[in-house]
C-alpha cells in the first residue's frame, strides 16, 4: 500500500463515526434522528415523529406500515455529513418485538446513543439493549430527552442509570430548570451556559443559542437570584458527588457521558452532536476467525476492503421489487464496481450497484472507507452474515441469533395464491424479519416463529402490501424453544415438547412451558440447550 493512500485511508477513517440510536419505545430517538438530519442541512424542516393524518413521516421511518403507526419496525441507515465529520446512523426499531433486527445493527456500530424519557427513567426495552452494547463493548452516550416536559429529578436519573445499568456517569451538561422551565444548560466542560430560544413550532427550526460564561451579569439577570444561587448548588454537589469524565473510561465502556435536553423543541440538542463527535470513536479493527480457526484483527486501514451483511431489506423501491443487502464496511476503501471474493459461496461477486440511504431515498455510492454502510442490490446470494473482502481467508464473528418465544402456522386465504405467498416468505425470512422451522415428525408442515407477536403482524401487513396475499395465523402452543447441542437421538424430550429445524438444518426444541424446558435441561446433562447462537 502505498504512502498516499495509507493517509487517504487514516483521514477517511478518522472523520467518520458511526453508530446506532437505542432506546425503550417512544423515548425520542427517531425525533432524534431526524434533528440530526436538520442540523446536517439534510432536511430544512423538521416533521412530527408520528405519520398521522396531516402530519409528516419520520425521514428514517420509510415503511408504510411504520408511517401509519408511529413506530420504527426495520433498521435503517443513513450517512450525511455534520461539521465536517462523516455520520452514518443507524436508527433501530425500540420496540422489543425487533430486538432481532437491532441486535443484528448493533454489531454494525461502534457507539451507541442512548436515549432516556426524562419522565420514566431506565426501561425495560433500554436495559436488555444496553446489555448488548455492553457484551459488545459498545461505548455508550447517554441522551436524557424530553426535559421540556414534567420528568423526574437530574440526579435521580443519573442514579438510576448507574444503579440498574451498573456503569459510571457523568453529566458533561446541566438543565437549567426543568419542563416549562427549562430554557437551557450549563456546558461544564467550558463552565458556560447556554440559552436557546424557540424559533418554530414543535422544533421544526433550528434553535438559537446564546452562550454566556456562568457567572457573568447576563445569567443571573436572566435566572434571577434564586434560580442562580439554585443552580450554583446543584452545580456544587454535582462536583462533590460526581463522577470525573475520562475519555479512556468511555471507550472502555465503563462510563457513560450524560446529556440533558430535549429533541422535540430542539433545546441541547445542537451541543449534543458537537460533543458527540468529538467523543464518539472512529472506526477500528474487527476481530475475525481464519479458516484454520485462529482469530486475527482486521485493521481498517492496513487490511483492504472487506464487509459483512448485517441487514436484509426487500421491497425498499417498489417500482424494481427489489432486495437490498446492507454492508458494514470494516477495511480498506470500497470502489463502485469492485470485484470481490464471496466467503461463503467461494465465489467472486461485482458490487455494480452500490447504494446510500436517507429516509429511503437512493443515492448512487462511488466509493466507501471503514465504518460506512452501503447497500447493494441482492439477487439471492447474499445472507445475513456473510463475509465478502478483496483478499479472502476469514469471516467475521457471526451474527447473534435469538431463540423464538411465539409460534404459529400461515397460510393464505386463497390456495391460488400460493406461489406469492412462497415467494413473499422466502424473502421474509432470508431478511430475519420472521424464522421458519421445519418439523422432522409432524409431516413436513411449516412453522413460522418469532421473537414478538408484532413480527407476525409485520408478517401479515407485508404479504398483504407487497405480495396481495392476504393470510390466516394459527397460533401454536408453544412459548419457548432452545437449539439442541448434542446427539438428537439420546436426547429426553418432554410430552408436549417437539424437536424441529432451522432454516440451517440445526434441531430446536420448542417446549409449551417454561418449566419444561428447565427440566428438559436437567433430564439432559450429555446435552446444551441453547438461547443465543452466536
Amino acid at each position: 500500500m502505498s504512502l498516499t493512500s495509507t493517509q487517504e485511508l487514516q483521514d477517511a477513517c478518522a472523520k467518520r463515526r458511526t453508530f446506532a440510536i437505542i432506546s425503550h419505545p417512544d423515548a425520542g430517538k427517531t425525533t432524534l434522528t431526524e434533528k440530526l438530519l436538520l442540523y446536517s442541512g439534510m432536511i430544512h424542516t423538521a416533521g412530527m415523529v408520528r405519520g398521522r393524518k396531516g402530519r409528516k413521516a419520520a425521514a428514517s421511518d420509510w415503511m408504510a406500515m411504520e408511517q401509519e403507526r408511529g413506530i420504527s419496525i426495520t433498521a435503517s441507515a443513513m450517512q450525511f455529513t455534520y461539521k465536517d465529520t462523516i455520520i452514518n446512523v443507524l436508527d433501530t426499531p425500540g420496540h422489543e418485538d425487533f430486538s432481532e433486527d437491532t441486535y443484528r445493527t448493533l454489531t454494525a456500530a461502534d457507539c451507541a446513543i442512548m436515549v432516556i424519557d426524562a419522565a420514566k427513567g431506565v426501561e425495560k426495552q433500554t436495559r436488555k439493549l444496553f446489555e448488548v452494547c455492553r457484551l459488545r463493548k459498545i461505548p455508550v452516550l447517554t441522551f436524557i430527552n424530553k426535559m421540556d416536559m414534567p420528568g423526574r429529578d437530574p440526579l435521580d436519573l443519573m442514579n438510576e442509570v448507574e444503579d440498574v445499568l451498573q456503569i459510571h456517569s457523568s453529566a458533561l451538561n446541566w438543565p437549567i430548570g426543568t419542563g416549562k422551565e427549562f430554557v437551557g444548560v450549563v456546558e461544564r466542560p467550558s463552565n458556560d451556559c447556554l440559552f436557546f430560544t424557540k424559533t418554530a413550532a414543535g422544533g421544526a427550526q433550528k434553535a438559537v443559542i446564546s452562550r454566556f460564561p456562568l457567572q457573568s451579569p447576563e445569567v443571573r439577570e436572566r435566572l434571577g437570584a434564586q434560580r442562580f444561587e439554585e443552580l450554583l448548588l446543584e452545580l456544587e454537589l454535582l462536583d462533590a458527588a460526581g463522577n470525573t469524565f475520562s475519555l479512556e473510561h468511555f471507550l472502555a465502556g465503563d462510563i457513560t457521558p450524560v446529556f440533558f435536553a430535549s429533541a422535540l423543541t430542539n433545546f441541547g440538542v445542537e451541543p449534543f452532536f458537537d460533543a458527540f463527535i468529538h467523543l464518539a470513536p472512529a472506526p477500528h479493527e474487527r476481530l475475525a476467525d481464519t479458516l484454520e480457526g485462529k482469530e486475527i484483527a482486521i485493521d481498517p486501514v492496513q487490511t483492504p476492503f472487506s464487509a459483512y451483511v448485517f441487514k436484509l431489506q426487500a421491497n425498499m423501491d417498489r417500482r424494481h421489487r427489489d432486495s437490498m443487502a446492507f454492508l458494514r464496511i470494516c477495511s480498506g476503501r470500497f470502489e463502485r464496481d469492485l470485484v470481490v471474493k464471496h466467503h461463503r459461496l467461494g465465489r467472486e461477486v461485482r458490487l455494480s450497484r452500490p447504494h446510500g440511504m436517507v429516509a429511503g431515498e437512493r443515492t448512487t455510492v462511488d466509493f466507501g472507507y471503514a465504518g460506512d454502510i452501503i447497500g447493494v442490490i441482492n439477487p439471492g446470494m447474499f445472507a445475513i452474515g456473510d463475509t465478502i473482502s478483496l483478499t479472502g481467508g476469514f469471516n467475521f464473528k457471526p451474527l447473534p441469533q435469538f431463540q423464538p418465544e411465539i409460534f404459529a402456522r400461515v397460510l393464505p386465504k386463497d390456495i391460488g395464491k400460493r406461489k406469492s405467498f412462497d415467494k413473499g416468505v422466502l424473502q421474509l425470512t432470508d431478511e430475519g424479519t420472521i424464522q421458519l422451522l421445519r418439523p422432522y415428525d409432524l409431516g413436513g408442515d411449516l412453522i413460522f416463529a418469532a421473537v414478538g407477536q408484532l413480527q407476525f403482524e409485520v408478517m401479515q401487513y407485508r404479504l398483504k402490501d407487497e405480495y396481495g396475499v392476504e393470510t390466516i395465523v394459527t397460533p401454536l402452543p408453544y412459548q419457548c424453544s432452545a437449539w439442541l447441542l448434542g446427539n438428537l437421538q439420546t436426547f429426553k424430550k418432554t410430552t408436549t415438547a417437539i424437536i424441529v429445524q432451522d432454516r440451517m438444518q440445526r434441531p430446536i426444541v420448542l417446549f409449551g412451558e417454561q418449566w419444561e424446558k428447565q427440566y428438559a435441561i436437567k433430564q439432559n446433562p450429555e446435552h446444551q440447550l441453547v438461547d443465543i447462537l452466536s
